[in-house]
């Protein structure tokens, strides 16, 4: 059996110089094809429209359950208070924005904020956590021009779904512009594992395993090739964290979950 090319782009200078074409040529990448900027919306949201309905069951039986465990870990390093308003960005089906109710209560805010209209209804619908659902507000739209004042909410948070975002500087710099001066970010996405060997199994198992449990579950095995294409195409820990810092995020931090399959950044907005 011979297997797929696995690319990692963990060199910079690779990095850059594919930055700098596509930005010339005017091409964004999904996965690992390339295709018009302007086309890439359309792209992701068929995407998450083919896996919305299983999308929680599959990152369930994907991960073994250990998404959950990342993304209390994440909530828990955002340090949110009572009273707080928080977004959610790219929210998706809400797992994030109900860990973030549960701190902030009835005296705060959560806003859940996604590009994808069906992500949001499959969420919304769930019956469990139904009396947080309700008290969640929903919202349609894209990350790169949100219609938030400036400097209005206290927390924001992005939970796998950055990668997807066209122009990735341009969502962050949005979320930079929302945020009240010593407002907190966190973002939650996959990154390269640490161990060769572990990388090596998780390559195996992310081009194999993934697209035939996609296929055989949800119906869809091309939404489950793209998924760890794209993974592999996200900016290490350390280049994210140089990118926040660029944008004016200070105290940016970053740690590794589960041998760095996923790596939470926290970043503080200036006050």
């Amino acid at each position: 059996m011979s297997f797929p090319k696995t690319v990692w782009l963990n060199e910079r200078v690779q990095r850059a110089r594919l930055i700098s074409r596509l930005t010339r040529e005017k091409l964004a990448t999904y996965g690992f094809y390339q295709v018009p900027e302007h086309e890439k919306v359309q792209y992701v949201r068929r995407h998450f429209n083919s896996v919305a309905e299983s999308y929680d069951m599959m990152n369930t039986i994907l991960s073994f359950g250990i998404h959950y465990l990342w993304k209390r870990a994440a909530v828990r390093a955002l340090k949110l208070k009572p009273g707080n308003r928080v977004l959610d960005v790219c929210g998706g089906t809400g797992d994030l924005a109900i860990l973030a109710y549960r701190q902030v209560g009835q005296s705060g805010e959560v806003v859940l904020y996604d590009i994808n209209r069906d992500m949001i209804l499959a969420g919304k619908t769930q019956e469990n956590h139904l009396a947080i659902r309700k008290r969640i507000r929903y919202i349609q739209g894209d990350i790169e021009s949100m219609s938030f004042p400036d400097q209005s909410i206290d927390a924001v948070m992005v939970g796998f779904g950055i990668r997807n975002v066209t122009h990735m500087d341009s969502g962050f710099k949005e979320l930079y512009r929302v945020l009240k001066p010593g407002g907190r970010l966190m973002c939650l996405e996959f990154s390269k594992p640490v161990s060769p060997v572990f990388r090596w199994l998780y390559d195996i198992y992310s081009f194999f395993i993934m697209p035939w449990l996609g296929q055989l579950i949800a119906g869809s095995r091309s939404a489950y090739i793209h998924l760890p294409e794209t993974i592999r195409l996200f900016p290490l820990p350390d280049e994210l964290a140089e990118m926040l810092e660029g944008i004016g995020f200070k105290d940016v931090t970053f740690s590794r979950l589960t041998n760095g399959i996923a790596v939470i950044h926290i970043g503080v907005k200036a006050k």
